[in-house]
């Protein structure tokens, strides 16, 4: 288990806060490093991993980053996006049993 960007990376919000920045939410970060997360994705791969599927927790930017990376240096031979916990827990309570069986579906654990 590993992260597409394994750096925690902050920004000062209009408050003069620093809160919590995700790599892709800025297209000037992201650019600046793509090198670094696709040597790190290689480094990660050099370890011996089973790269035959990737479990891309966070179904939306995080995975279209990964997808994108992944187009470009054929680290996967299948990428399964699924949805990061938070954002179940915070947006979609309601919904945890769909989302917990779609884990299980896609862990082959149903």
């Amino acid at each position: 288990m590993n992260f597409v960007c394994p750096l925690g990376i902050i920004q000062k919000n209009p408050k003069g806060n620093y809160v919590n920045c995700n790599y892709y939410e800025n297209k000037n970060i992201l650019k600046i490093l793509l090198p670094f997360l696709v040597e790190s994705l290689r480094k990660i791969i050099s370890f011996g991993i089973d790269t035959s599927i990737c479990y891309c927790i966070g179904s939306g930017e995080n995975y279209q980053v990964l997808k994108t990376i992944n187009n470009s240096h054929k680290f996967f031979e299948k990428i399964i996006p699924l949805e990061h916990p938070r954002y179940i827990t915070q947006y979609h309570a309601q919904d945890k049993d769909k989302y917990l069986n779609k884990y299980l579906q896609a862990l082959n654990l149903d």
